[in-house]
C-alpha cells in the first residue's frame, strides 16, 4: 500500500497520495514509487444515462515532467454504477451532473458534489468506494444545488453551499465509523436571515443574489468565509448550531462570484470576478484577517485588504491555489 504523503485541492481536478486498493500500478523493480494519484472529474453524466458521471485517476508520476502526453488512466470510476445505487437508495433520486471535488484532512475520503441534484457522496479514498450519499435541503423557490462541499480541517464536518437553494448546510462528521449526518437544524437561510446588525441577508443594494458558491473554512475550523454568486460575503461560525453570521460584507466591499479562498500565515485570501453585469471582467483578490469579528461590529468589520482590483483583466476568476513553497498564490 502506498503511504499518504501529500494531496492539492482544485475544482475539478485533487491529487491523491493513495492508489485505490485493487487498482494500484505494480513498478518494476528499477521504477520510481508512485505517491500520488491525481483524480478528475467528468462534469457529465455517465455515457448512456441522465444521472452519474465520471472519475478519472491517474498515476501522479505519469503527469510530470515531459511524460503528461503519454500518461494512461488508472482507472475510471463510474458514478452511474454503485455511486448511484447508493444514493438512490438513501435519498429516492439519482446523483445528477457531478461538479466539485475534494478531500477531507487526513486524505482518505474524498467528497463529491453533484450540483443538479443536491447530491453529495463521500468516498474512501483507499477503496475508492462510496461509503455514504446525502442530499441537499430544499431551499429558495423549492430548489436545491451542492456546488461545492468543504471539508473542515479537523474533520468534525463539512460545509454545503446550496446554491440555487440559497442554504448554507452542514454535514456532521465521524470518519472513524463513517457516519455523515445531515445536521438541518444548522443551516443559515441564507435567503431570509437577517445579520447581526439588523439588515436582511439578501438585500437588492447591498446583497441582491445569496447564493453560497464555496465555503471556505480556516485551518482552525472555528471561521467560514461564504462567497456570493452577486456579491458580498459572509464569514461565520460553523461550529454553533444553528450556524452564526460573525461579519456580513456587501457587494460594493466584495464583488461577484468569489469563488476560492487560501490560508496563509494570519491571513485568509478570497477571490472575486466575473458573471455579473457591474463586474463581468472583473479580477479582485481580498485578505482578511483571521481573527477581530464579532456580532456587535457592524457590517463591514473588520475590513479586508484589496490586495488587488483589474476590472477588465479576466473574464472568469475560477480558481485560487497556493505553490508547494507557499511562496505564491
Amino acid at each position: 500500500m502506498i503511504p499518504f504523503l501529500h494531496r492539492v485541492l482544485a475544482p475539478i481536478l485533487a491529487t491523491v497520495t493513495l492508489l485505490c486498493a485493487g487498482v494500484g500500478i505494480v513498478p518494476a523493480a528499477s521504477a520510481p514509487v508512485t505517491d500520488f494519484e491525481v483524480w478528475l472529474i467528468d462534469q457529465s453524466d455517465a455515457a448512456g444515462h441522465v444521472f452519474g458521471g465520471t472519475i478519472h485517476i491517474y498515476d501522479g508520476q505519469d503527469l510530470t515532467g515531459e511524460a503528461a502526453a503519454s500518461s494512461t488512466l488508472v482507472e475510471s470510476l463510474d458514478l452511474s454504477g454503485a455511486t448511484s445505487a447508493l444514493c438512490l437508495a438513501t435519498t429516492r433520486a439519482n446523483p445528477v451532473r457531478p461538479h466539485m471535488l475534494s478531500f477531507n484532512s487526513t486524505q482518505r475520503y474524498a467528497v463529491i458534489t453533484f450540483v443538479a441534484s443536491g447530491h453529495i457522496a463521500i468516498f474512501n479514498a483507499q477503496t475508492c468506494a462510496p461509503v455514504a450519499c446525502l442530499r441537499s435541503s430544499l431551499g429558495a423557490n423549492g430548489e436545491r444545488q451542492a456546488h461545492a462541499a468543504t471539508p473542515a480541517p479537523d474533520n468534525t464536518y463539512i460545509l454545503v453551499a446550496n446554491q440555487n437553494g440559497k442554504l448554507l448546510e452542514r454535514i456532521d462528521t465521524d470518519y472513524a465509523t463513517e457516519t455523515f449526518t445531515l445536521n438541518t437544524g444548522a443551516r443559515i437561510d441564507l435567503a431570509t436571515c437577517v445579520t447581526p446588525s439588523g439588515v436582511a441577508c439578501e438585500d437588492a443594494g447591498l446583497r441582491p443574489d445569496n447564493a453560497p458558491i464555496v465555503a471556505v473554512i480556516d485551518s482552525s475550523s472555528a471561521l467560514g468565509f461564504i462567497t456570493l454568486r452577486v456579491g458580498g460575503l459572509f464569514v461565520i461560525d460553523p461550529t454553533a448550531t444553528p450556524m452564526r453570521i460573525l461579519a456580513d460584507y456587501d457587494r460594493t466591499i466584495i464583488h461577484s462570484h468569489g469563488f476560492a479562498g487560501v490560508e496563509v500565515g494570519d491571513m485568509m485570501f478570497v477571490n472575486s470576478g466575473g458573471g455579473s453585469s457591474s463586474h463581468l471582467h472583473g479580477f479582485a483578490l481580498y485578505g482578511f484577517p483571521l481573527s477581530g469579528y464579532d456580532s456587535a461590529n457592524g457590517s463591514n468589520v473588520p475590513a479586508p485588504d484589496v490586495l488587488h482590483s483589474d476590472e477588465e483583466g479576466a473574464s472568469d476568476a475560477h480558481g485560487l491555489v497556493l505553490t508547494g513553497d507557499g511562496g505564491f498564490l
